[in-house]
């Protein structure tokens, strides 16, 4: 019979193997957590699909809808005290249905005021930047077609399909820490009919396709406050010192305030519209010359169905 002075080695050799294979078991199972953790999409780079005149990157997630009310005001320096510098007028009112159908893509329906604009829109997010870097940056491509049905009564629109203009965006955005959010966005609008003026300063005509390029950010100040700020470079060799009729690029800065289930933006900007299909073409008024339109974004989300 063994005694128990020649098992005790044994015993010794035997837990110190299981111990070394616990030890291994945790520091792999430690290393897939920190990976799994690493691999995690940030979160919320902007609170809501705007930043002001700028989609953001962020989308609808799905089975959401999100109902965005979008106001605009008249411009500060063309109204008085009796019409509360703008307040008493509308510039432009935008009232949209944005649907997720998965947590990447979304469709949507809007009716604006300007133009009596109807537009659909479709935003798809194949790539959202991670934790640890492996993917740097947020990708999103956006869509969008506008319709107009308003009178006609100077003769442009001829046929239908002068009536639609269309808009195309990549959006590149990343999220630094906590507390900045920055992203560009090369922009494509195009316009199925337009009237050829001409440029008398260069001699530059007035084209259906425009190329834009838009940058906006989001600073954190508070838990729920945030400022805001967005900017389009318009490449337009008819709107570059255009004596005739003067082109400026939007510019717009905000305040974003988020309580509980909505999140709300108080804005001012030159912008002329809301949609990009008006605001880029169109805009002729600047932040010098008191062109300046308050307003506000005021989003509230709601689930349709079960996840």
């Amino acid at each position: 019979m063994l005694k128990i002075d020649y098992l005790l080695p044994f015993f010794f050799i035997a837990f110190s193997l299981v111990s070394f294979a616990q030890d291994d078991l945790m520091d792999m199972l430690e290393a897939e957590a920190t990976e799994e953790l690493g691999n995690e999409k940030v979160q919320a780079t902007f609170k809501t699909q705007r930043i002001i005149n700028l989609h953001s990157n962020e989308t609808v997630k799905k089975k959401t809808l999100d109902f965005r009310v979008t106001h605009r005001f008249g411009s500060v320096g063309l109204y008085k005290a009796h019409d509360l510098f703008g307040m008493d007028n509308v510039n432009d009112i935008r009232i949209s249905f944005d649907y997720g159908i998965t947590d990447y893509l979304q469709v949507g329906i809007a009716r604006s005021k300007r133009q009596e604009l109807i537009d659909g829109s479709f935003k798809f997010r194949p790539f959202t930047q991670t934790t640890n870097n492996k993917v740097p940056v947020s990708l999103v491509l956006l869509g969008q077609i506008g319709f107009t049905p308003q009178r006609d009564p100077d003769s442009l629109y001829l046929k239908t399909a002068h009536r639609f203009n269309y808009t195309y965006q990549l959006i590149i955005a990343r999220k630094f820490g906590t507390r900045i959010s920055v992203e560009i966005a090369p922009t494509l609008t195009h316009r199925n009919i337009i009237r050829r003026y001409v440029n008398p300063d260069n001699g530059a005509e007035e084209q259906n396709t425009m190329f834009a390029l838009g940058a906006g950010g989001r600073f954190k100040i508070t838990q729920r406050t945030a400022v805001l700020i967005d900017y389009f470079y318009i490449f337009s060799k008819y709107r570059q010192n255009n004596s005739t009729t003067p082109f400026y690029n939007p510019l717009g800065i905000g305040i974003e305030i988020e309580t509980g289930g909505h999140v709300f933006h108080l804005v001012a900007t030159n912008a002329a519209g809301i949609v990009a299909g008006n605001y880029l073409p169109y805009n002729n008024e600047s932040w010098r010359g008191l062109g300046i339109k308050a307003g506000f974004n005021i989003s509230r989300v709601f689930n349709v169905g079960k996840r």
